[in-house]
């Protein structure tokens, strides 16, 4: 039997070409501890793997796009250079291929030469940044303690200025989840259209000399996170941004989880993997040519092989590989399957399923309470854009919708 197989859907993995090394100490980076699985300080990717990869990536792709995804680690600490070869690589071997690139970076390294690279180049630039000032800064610091908040705006000014497409990808955490509006509204004030949150669930090894982080799968000895954001919170985190802006930015404003969710009521794929029924078609590559399940499963057990002695499609469609896909769904436990909103879902991260359901079965996910009440609350509003989807009008109706309704119920 083949080690792997042509499947019609693309294969992402994603880039670390400074392995974990970073200039911020962000407390709740989930990566910056993984420069302990390689202890050496030059965590730095050749050129010689940077060329095995590309060529091999875009072989591999049974799609005509093929996507990079470059990721930290603080992905701007190698130098334009580097970035330079890559585009001259991807040009050799594309074959006709439509080549694209996203880049994710703190922002704080930007400057004019890098933008204009950027633009030059078409990438799509992913910029974190946790809201307002007084949010960012809570926890997204440097090494000397110092905050980014007013490096990463002037970083974000630079892309506006020469016109490179970026978006926000914004952490939420036991700080800023009481304040959702503040949060919401700072994104539309700095003109950002597209806006990805992601809720902060961490767990820790209580007595540890190696990987502070534990796995879903660890039980003893490992305790939240304190910056871990409260599961009935991060619900109405969701719901009152909702409210807001389906009210007023429906086509305006982009919010990946509502994009998502959308997506899976009408039976689409949603277009971001925690929540799709199956996952593995996403990997990570390393600095050194070891490739891992996901970018939230590097550690030894999730390890695929390395570049140098398996080809990269064997690895991604390996039986180890696809059965990581496949366990997303299949080990479910039996409150997820008979939940209503589970076709929303799907569990959502399998790192994130690590409490017992009410049947008292292990596998639930931490943040089911809060998913369960944005589904909810949703519901209605996903039924009409859907059907608007459906008649081939756009979703954006629905604040049409709202506004007759209003008057209606006056």
């Amino acid at each position: 039997m083949s080690t792997f197989a042509p499947f019609a859907k693309p294969m992402y993995v994603m880039l670390k070409p400074v392995g974990s090394k970073c200039n911020l100490d962000c407390d709740y980076c989930y990566y910056l501890e993984k420069e302990i699985l390689y202890g050496r300080k030059n965590q730095v990717m050749s050129e010689e793997l940077l060329e095995r990869f590309i060529q091999q990536y875009i072989e591999s792709q049974t799609m005509p796009q093929v996507m990079f995804t470059w990721h930290g680690g603080e992905t701007l600490m190698r130098p334009i250079s580097f970035y330079k070869k890559a585009i001259e690589l991807q040009k050799r071997y594309a074959r006709g291929r439509q080549v694209d690139n996203s880049i994710q970076t703190n922002g704080t390294l930007l400057n004019d030469e890098w933008c204009a690279f950027f633009k030059e180049n078409n990438f799509l630039v992913g910029i974190s940044i946790d809201g307002p000032q007084d949010f960012h800064d809570e926890y997204r610091r440097d090494k000397m303690g110092r905050p980014s908040f007013h490096r990463v705006m002037k970083g974000i000014r630079l892309l506006q200025k020469h016109g490179v497409e970026f978006n926000c990808l914004a952490v939420v955490n036991d700080y800023n989840v009481d304040y959702p509006l503040e949060f919401y509204r700072f994104f539309k004030e700095i003109g950002c259209q597209f806006v990805q949150f992601t809720p902060i669930v961490e767990r820790l090894h209580k007595n540890t000399s190696g990987l502070k982080l534990a796995t879903a799968r660890e039980k003893e000895d490992v305790e939240l996170a304190p910056f871990t954001v409260d599961a009935a919170k991060w619900g109405e985190f969701l719901c009152t941004i909702f409210d807001e802006w389906v009210k007023q930015d429906v086509g305006k404003i982009f919010i990946q989880i509502f994009d998502s969710t959308l997506a899976n009521w009408v039976g689409a794929q949603p277009g971001v993997c925690t929540m799709a029924k199956t996952c593995g078609h996403a990997g990570v590559m390393e600095f050194n040519g070891d490739v891992y399940s996901c970018d939230h499963f590097v550690f030894p057990e999730y390890r695929l092989g390395n570049i140098y002695s398996k080809p990269l499609s064997s690895m991604m469609y390996s039986e180890e590989q696809l059965k990581f896909g496949n366990d997303k769904f299949d080990t479910l436990p039996r409150q997820c399957r008979e939940c209503d909103m589970l076709f929303a879902c799907y569990g959502e991260c399998p790192k994130n399923r690590f409490i017992k359901d009410k049947y008292g079965n292990e596998g639930l996910n931490y943040l089911c309470k809060g998913y369960y009440r944005f589904f909810s609350h949703v519901a209605p509003y996903m039924d009409f854009m859907k059907h608007e989807l459906m008649a081939k009008r756009p979703p954006a109706n629905v604040m049409e919708w709202i506004r007759e309704d209003g008057k209606e119920r006056k």
